[in-house]
């Protein structure tokens, strides 16, 4: 037996593209209704007939989407090969079909009546079996195709059984029954679809209308960020903004342009606790005192660095090293009792009583003749030294500073005055360098005082001048206002020491 290539591969082709395209099948209850053209390839050693075009038409009825019983019958006109006598050949059958869930195909078998007409008159009959796809260009509408083999051995036109092969192509339309229509497959029937129009993929209600839980604008379904606080607002997949990223979303942030990683209450406002003028979560140190003044990062300014803050500091301008009260204002002490303020005072520790000069040193005439009237304060049986205060030297050098003569001229005054009085003059350091080197220097300083007194009328014998170095200290030398307190000339009464 043989086949027309072309029509098979033309047959096999169709099939196969019931791959590429939408199948269509029926449900339950449903009648499909169709046409379709045929060819008939028949088994020309056994029936003498040539292949043929032919017509024919199908009605079938579906139980399931799996399972229907059809009817089909179709009529091809041919003729005898070897005399070209001319035979119509009508065909009548019934198929069960079985319906695969996907791609559109089926397979069916059934039983199978030929009549011939014509040149050759009889009749045979038989079982065929099938296979076909139905796919569909819209609609309740679908297109067909279709291979059948028939074997027919009752042998009522010739004794050898033929076998049969058909292919058919045709248009089938379903009637009754079926899923109501549903044009924008949301499941709700186009005769109940109050909004005809959603887009895929929304959830709707019962009436086919699209829901919004959140109501961000966005429908249930195509909606990535369900939940959307109200007022928000929210990009294409209805996920809220937030613009300045403070966590508070655009449409409900009253302050949309919050500075990057500062702290915000419910409203998307920055906080600012200690109302220094620098948010939180930008402010490094959060516990500014009010009214201080600040820096960009919120730490209080201590311009004159006295421990009072900028903005609280009523006396901004405070010396270095100052003490000051809680106002930043210099602390008003007179620790002596001399009437001469401690941070104006060069000789804080006058002798209560003792009259001092403007900068509370005692003056020197006085001190001078108390001494010679044994007036004296004695502390562990030995009268106070006097500190030449304003007696100062080069640079590690016994050379006296001119600011020195004003001083000394005023010592030699007092001592001319009293000339019973005899008085050492005492050289000290600190303790920096050798000690022989400052033994040296404190006696040269020594007698550089000594010198210049004499020059000024004082009686040589009335002065003696030694030096002690670093031996007797009055403050610490491991401090620089210690070793400057160190670095003195002191005058010592040597006559009329007891009381």
């Amino acid at each position: 037996m043989r086949w027309n290539a072309s029509a098979l591969l033309a047959l096999a082709a169709l099939l196969a593209g019931g791959s590429a395209a939408r199948a269509q099948s029926g449900v339950g209850g449903q009648i499909e209704l169709g046409t379709f053209g045929v060819f008939n390839r028949f088994d020309q050693p056994a029936t003498s007939l040539s292949s043929g075009y032919g017509i024919g038409g199908r009605l079938g009825f579906y139980f399931s989407r799996l399972l229907s019983l059809e009817t089909s019958g179709d009529y091809t006109p041919t003729e005898i090969a070897a005399q070209g006598a001319d035979v119509g050949v009508t065909r009548l059958g019934a198929s069960l079909l079985l319906h695969a869930r996907a791609m559109g195909f089926y397979l069916g078998a059934g039983y199978e009546r030929s009549y011939y007409r014509g040149a050759l008159q009889g009749e045979d009959d038989g079982a065929h079996f099938l296979l076909g796809s139905r796919l569909s260009p819209g609609g309740r509408a679908a297109l067909r195709v279709e291979a059948r083999i028939a074997y027919l051995p009752s042998g009522g036109t010739s004794a050898n059984r033929p076998l049969n092969f058909s292919g058919n192509i045709g248009l089938s339309v379903f009637a009754f029954g079926g899923p109501p229509r549903d044009s924008d497959g949301d499941k709700v029937a186009n005769k109940h679809d109050r909004c005809p129009d959603t887009p895929l993929g929304a959830r709707v209600d019962a009436q086919g209308c699209p829901t919004d839980g959140d109501r961000d604008g966005v429908y249930d379904g195509l909606d990535a960020c369900d939940g959307t606080p109200s007022g928000a607002i929210v990009d294409e997949r209805g996920c809220p903004l937030d613009t300045d990223r403070d966590s508070v979303f655009d449409g409900i942030d009253i302050c949309p342009n919050t500075p990057m990683g500062a702290s915000v209450d419910s409203n998307g406002c920055p906080t600012d606790q200690d109302q220094d003028g620098v948010f939180d979560g930008l402010d490094r140190c959060a516990d500014t005192p009010s009214g201080a003044t600040v820096d960009a990062f919120g730490c209080p300014l201590d311009t004159d660095g006295d421990g009072v803050f900028d903005g609280l500091d009523q006396c901004p301008d405070t010396p270095a090293g100052t003490e000051v009260d809680e106002r930043g204002c210099t602390v008003q002490r007179d620790s002596d009792g001399d009437g001469v303020l401690d941070q104006n005072d060069r000789c804080p520790n006058t002798a209560p009583g003792q009259r001092v000069d403007e900068v509370g040193c005692p003056v020197i005439e006085e001190v001078v003749q108390a001494q010679a009237r044994n007036i004296f304060e004695f502390v562990e049986g030995r009268a106070q030294p006097l500190v030449l205060t304003g007696v100062n030297f080069r640079s590690g050098s016994a050379q006296l500073t001119p600011e020195s003569h004003a001083v000394l001229d005023r010592v030699a005054a007092s001592l001319i005055a009293n000339p019973a009085v005899r008085i050492e003059v005492a050289g000290h350091t600190d303790a920096s360098g050798s000690r022989a080197l400052n033994m040296r220097l404190s006696l040269a300083r020594a007698e550089a005082v000594r010198n210049y007194l004499i020059s000024k009328g004082v009686a040589p014998d009335r002065l003696v001048a030694r030096g002690y170095g670093p031996d007797r200290p009055v403050a610490d030398n491991a401090t620089p206002s210690g070793r400057a307190m160190n670095r003195r000339v002191e005058l010592h009464l040597i006559e009329g020491r007891e009381p």
